[in-house]
């Protein structure tokens, strides 16, 4: 019975592997993208057949945005505090 929850799962929430650089906040941003565009994949879904409203759905999206927006902040994901790359 667990391996059909783990199919289901893995069907439900699949994961791509990660090939940017191993850094421990890229790898939890990365985690934390992947995991916004399938809440997105599945808000576009519920909207498209009737489920929620226009409105709904933006303001779920907005929402997310701005979480992910806050993550990338807080994990300082694309500030480089010693200067431009490849500078001694």
């Amino acid at each position: 019975m667990e391996a059909a929850k783990v199919d289901k799962d893995d069907f439900l929430y699949p994961r791509s592997r990660y090939y940017g650089q191993v850094k421990p906040e890229n790898l939890v941003f990365n985690a934390n993208l992947q995991e916004f565009a399938q809440r997105i994949n599945f808000i576009c879904s519920l909207e498209t057949s009737g489920k929620i409203t226009p409105e709904d759905a933006y303001e779920q999206i907005k929402a997310l945005w701005k979480k992910l927006k806050q993550t990338k902040k807080d994990l300082h994901i694309g500030e480089n505090p010693f200067g431009g790359e490849g500078q001694s």
